[in-house]
């Protein structure tokens, strides 16, 4: 049995999802099973239900309800932070009872930077995990206390940013 690792995919470059999504199809090629869980997407539907078609391999999660994004929300921010806290909460879950062999757990990191969990939760979830499974996650900033924690890190910044304002780049 493999030891699977702690990847942190970080920076403000666009492509943090989209590694995490090529590692995804890399690990369910190898009959291993993936679990991806998204944060701060808002709901989201549509930009990667394609991925359902790779089911039971790849099982994608989303727990928010609303169409913005949870930094554009008012009055519905609190309800939201409950959804975004039970996909938390659905992680540690996972990793307790060893479901899968690959959590991804995208924009993870965003929800330390707004405050819905902290660096200790995330420190948390990373001692949860049993040592075969890999655990990839993603987000703008890498909090330094996380830094220890993490096999491999891998930072994408903006060189050139011709393609940061489109949509259809990200």
């Amino acid at each position: 049995m493999e030891k699977g690792l702690v990847k942190i995919y970080f920076g403000e470059g666009k492509g943090k999802s989209t590694s995490s999504m090529g590692r995804a199809l890399v690990c369910a090629s190898e009959e291993k099973e993936v679990f991806v869980i998204q944060f701060l997407k808002g709901k989201m539907t549509g930009r990667l239900d394609y991925l359902k078609r790779l089911e039971p391999e790849i099982k994608v999660f989303r727990f928010e309800r609303e169409e913005a994004f949870y930094e554009d929300l008012t009055e519905e921010k609190q309800e939201e932070k409950v959804n975004i806290l039970n996909g938390y909460n659905f992680a540690k879950k996972v990793l307790s009872i060893g479901e899968c062999e690959v959590l991804i757990l995208d924009e993870i990191l965003g929800l330390v930077d707004l405050g819905i969990i902290t660096c200790e939760d995330v420190i948390r979830l990373i001692e949860m995990k049993d040592e075969s499974v890999e655990l990839i996650m993603t987000g703008r900033h890498l909090p330094d206390e996380l830094i220890p924690y993490a096999d491999y890190i891998s930072r994408l910044d903006i060189v050139k940013g011709s393609c940061s304002e489109k949509p259809s780049c990200m």
